[in-house]
């Protein structure tokens, strides 16, 4: 069989649609307990593929969550493994500190435990280590808050196995916390914050700029890209727009849970609405998410819930919009909720799109919007009413 850059083209190639001639990069968003579903669309790519994703792709990058699950592909470590990991780190990451609280006393949770987990399963290897062992690229983002920038933790090595990469030395389970130290929930590690606290939540432009950029001449080149990107579900903000101006409890409260909420969100929406557009030529981009509301979840087969005290549903077709859009990135409780939407959005890549999973963007190709994104805004009525010098002249501020 032919090969490039080492791996050999095959079946698992024709069954995801990424040709021979092109490199693949593995994109992961942030969004804490959420990953579970992250990690369920995972195992069904690596099912189909019968490969673990460092077989499949040629760089894994992350962001949060995702930076905790794309360390632990780049070590070797398969969908199902992962899962068991993260099961895990979710029971015992999250543990709150004595009189922790995210908006008095920050933060609100030690991380002790998850030092101590990262220690036993990954020891001191480097970057560089597990990216020359397993032969894959890596990105994990931070942001570095004395700099006030995004600090990309790279290794990209060129044929012979080399890296430049100014942090390739650094070790994987310390960018794997730098990427999780979310401001409020966790201290940072040092100037280092959780990536997605900007830009980065969703890592696919990071990713495609420093394979194209920043990566081994030859290597990478955007005409010859799959990207393949996960999210973690969009929570919608519930609030009414009269609302708005005079927002439910204390105004500042609600605009910094907002603010930290949405920033994050927009960016990654505008990254694939830039790489949908047209103006990267040639990459072929599939982003899988979905919004966390009864519309987008019906759309999903249904499945079981197991029934706890967290919530009276059945299954995932009896959450409300309220159940749906109170799930934080912290919210141990309705971790079992998200893997069960998780399974729900593989049986409807299997079984409602028309065409093999993973082998192309989840949008409809005639109005160009996410299949499972159900969010738009009641546009007539801001058309209506921002044409409108009498409502603007009459409008109560």
């Amino acid at each position: 069989m032919a090969k490039r850059g080492g791996r050999p083209s095959g079946s698992w190639r024709k069954a995801l649609a990424i040709p021979a001639s092109k490199r693949a990069i593995l994109c992961l968003d942030g969004g804490g307990i959420r990953g579970i579903m992250t990690i369920q669309l995972l195992k069904r790519l690596e099912e189909i593929a019968q490969k673990p994703c460092h077989e499949i792709f040629d760089m894994v990058a992350g962001t949060s969550t995702g930076g905790i699950i794309a360390g632990l592909i780049a070590a070797g470590k398969t969908a199902l493994e992962i899962e068991s990991l993260y099961s895990k780190f979710v029971k015992l990451v999250f543990t709150e500190r004595l009189l922790g609280n995210r908006f008095i006393n920050p933060p609100e949770y030690t991380k002790k435990n998850y030092r101590d987990i990262l220690r036993s399963e990954l020891s001191n290897v480097t970057l560089l280590d597990v990216c020359t062992q397993n032969d894959i690229d890596l990105l994990i983002t931070a942001n570095d808050v004395a700099e006030g920038e995004e600090t990309y933790f790279a290794c990209k090595r060129d044929n012979a196995g080399t890296s430049t990469d100014r942090y390739k030395d650094v070790l994987l389970r310390a960018a794997m916390e730098a990427t999780m130290s979310a401001p409020t929930y966790f201290t940072p590690l040092e100037r280092l914050v959780d990536g997605g606290v900007t830009t980065y939540n969703n890592p696919s432009l990071a990713a495609i700029t420093e394979a194209v950029r920043y990566g081994p001449p030859g290597k990478y080149a955007a005409e010859q890209l799959v990207v393949v990107s996960f999210g973690t579900g969009y929570r919608q903000q519930l609030i009414a727009a009269d609302e708005v101006p005079d927002p439910p409890g204390p105004d500042a409260m609600f605009w910094l849970q907002w603010i930290m909420s949405e920033a994050g969100a927009d960016a990654s929406d505008m990254q694939s609405y830039f790489l949908r557009s047209g103006a990267c030529a040639g990459i072929d981009y599939r982003r899988f998410q979905i919004s966390l509301d009864h519309t987008a979840i019906n759309k999903l087969p249904d499945q079981p819930l197991q029934h706890d005290d967290n919530t009276p549903a059945q299954s995932i077709h009896q959450l409300t919009d309220p159940e749906l859009a109170a799930i934080e990135l912290d919210d141990v409780k309705h971790f079992d909720v998200m893997r069960a939407i998780g399974a729900g959005f593989v049986a409807y890549l299997d079984q409602e799109t028309g065409y093999p999973p993973f082998t192309r963007d989840l949008i409809d190709p005639q109005t160009k919007k996410e299949l499972l994104v159900t969010r738009s805004g009641n546009t007539d009525t801001i058309a209506s009413q921002m044409s409108d010098p009498n409502w603007l002249d009459h409008y109560q501020d």
